[in-house]
Parts: structure tokens; sequence; C-alpha cells
């Protein structure tokens, strides 16, 4: 529900601000897929992407006045989480994945994140068992079958670990979500844990890329650099609008926007990159949404 100091957005309104912010994310892994093709090293892409999304976050705290982020314990242990589990860790696995794997591919498994999650807190005894929404994690199991199984699925010459490795991201979200919903007594608000979070990361980046032997400084300014940029930006005026929406509009109506961004995902996909998913890949993502509406917690409401 939205919070009693943020009046609820009309429906037009949040509706609106959803499909942007799945736009803006979607753009992510056409972008990024494009300056890995064009030779861009993993290393490199996470710490310019995370670069850019600290800069642009800061100057929304600043605009806020929120960039004083807490210093106590427990919120370093959340940066800690974020920086590694929701930055670090994912963007290394599915970036580098990238390289090999279709952006909509990659996408369409990010999209898993909800059903990992609940995986995660079922192994964990966080939630209970539920028959409706095992059968969400069932469907999910599906989907990665349907993209992994088939050769028709992939294109020729892209080995199934490299599609594995890209599943490693929702995993990590997963995990993140996991640690900031039930363990974290954290007072930072979610865009200040970002902004934490990207403070790690950029610092892990640093020293994984110069011990990687990959460039520190783009070697120059191109369309790959751009798309980094856009990429990186994109994201983080992404998860503005998102915390803006779970504030006005409610919990329920803003993780739709999962829906938005693997759909504008691989439209970006087809039409900046000229991607073809083959047949079972969208058989996969029809599996997928429909797994993402049994997984999804009935007990939230919407405030639109």
């Amino acid at each position: 529900m939205p919070r009693p100091d943020h009046p609820a957005w009309s429906r037009p309104l949040a509706l609106a601000v959803l499909v942007a912010a799945g736009l803006l994310w979607g753009l992510g892994a056409p972008f990024v897929r494009y300056a890995r093709l064009g030779g861009m090293e993993a290393f490199s892409l996470v710490l310019w992407h995370s670069v850019i999304g600290l800069v642009v976050l800061g100057i929304i705290l600043g605009i806020r006045g929120r960039l004083n982020i807490p210093r106590d314990a427990a919120s370093l242990k959340l940066y800690l989480a974020v920086g590694v589990l929701g930055i670090f860790a994912p963007h290394i696995a599915g970036y580098w994945a990238l390289g090999w794997v279709p952006a909509g591919v990659h996408a369409l498994l990010t999209s898993l994140v909800p059903i990992f999650a609940l995986a995660v807190a079922l192994a964990l005894r966080i939630e209970r068992f539920r028959p409706v929404r095992a059968l969400g994690l069932a469907l999910g199991a599906g989907a990665i079958a349907l993209i992994v199984l088939p050769d028709s699925s992939l294109p020729q010459g892209v080995a199934v670990g490299f599609v594995l490795v890209s599943a490693l991201a929702p995993l990590c979200y997963a995990l993140e979500s996991a640690y900031v919903a039930h363990i974290s007594t954290a007072p930072a608000g979610a865009m200040q844990a970002l902004f934490g979070g990207s403070i790690i990361a950029v610092l892990l980046c640093l020293g994984g890329t110069w011990a990687a032997g990959q460039a520190l400084v783009p070697d120059s300014i191109d369309m790959r650099l751009g798309a980094v940029v856009v990429s990186g930006a994109g994201a983080a005026l992404a998860y503005a609008l998102y915390v803006t929406l779970l504030r006005r509009a409610g919990s329920v109506f803003a993780t739709q926007v999962a829906y938005v961004v693997t759909l504008s995902a691989m439209g970006w996909a087809v039409l900046l990159l000229g991607e073809r998913p083959a047949p079972t890949i969208w058989a996969a993502m029809a599996l997928i949404f429909a797994g993402l509406a049994l997984v999804r917690p009935r007990n939230a409401q919407s405030g639109v």
C-alpha cells in the first residue's frame, strides 16, 4: 500500500511510470550485449556501468537531501550485501555471459528472480510450502529446460554452460533479496542502500579489473562506451522510478514491472541487435510469466 506521507497516484500515471521504468531497465541487456560484441571486457564494463550508476544515484539522493547515508554497522553490512550480491557478482556473471548468450535470453533468465527468491526462502525455511507457489517453481524450471535443452533454442555455437553462468545473476539477486527482506535491520532506505552498495561494487570492480588486466579507463569514446553510459544511467533512473512506484502505487502493482522489463528487453534486442528468438524461447517466456503470477505473494495490497 502507498505510505501515508506519499499520496497514491492515479492509475494512468502509475501505469506510465511502470512502463517507463520497464523500458529503461530493458535497455540493459541489449546495450551490454552490444558493448561485449564490440570487444569490451566484462570487468571493465561492470566497472563503468557501476560508476555511471553511482553518479546518477548520488545526484538523485543529493537533490532529495539524503546523500548522507547511514553508517551504522547494520547499514554497512547491508551495503556489502547489496554491493556483492546485488551488483558485483550478478553483473560479472551476466556481463561475461552476454559475450555469447543473446540479450533476450539473458533478460528472460533475469526475470526468474522472484522464482529463485521463493526457492531460497523455502530452503531457508523463511516461507512455508504452498502447492500453488510450488507450481510456480516448477514452471520456472520448465522454462529453463526449454531454453537449454532443445538444440534450436540457442544460436549455433552457444554452449549451455554460458546460459547457466547467465542464470547465476538472478540467483545472486534472490540471495540479496532474502538478506534485505529477512536479515538486515539497517535504517538505510532503498536508494541509500543501492548507493552504498554501488560504492562497494565500484571498489570491488577496480580491484577485479586491475587483477584481470583489463582497462580501467576506456581507450576511446565510442558507441560501446555510449551504450554503457546509457545502460548504467537508465538502470539507476529506473530503480528510482521503481522505488517511487512502490511508495505511490503499492508493492503488488510495482512488482509487475518485471513483465515490462522482460518484454522490453526482448523487444530492444530484436530492434537494436537483430535477434530472432526461437519459438521455444517465447514458450519459455510464457512459462516464466505464469510462474511469476503464481509465486507472487497474495497478502500484499495495491494502491492503484
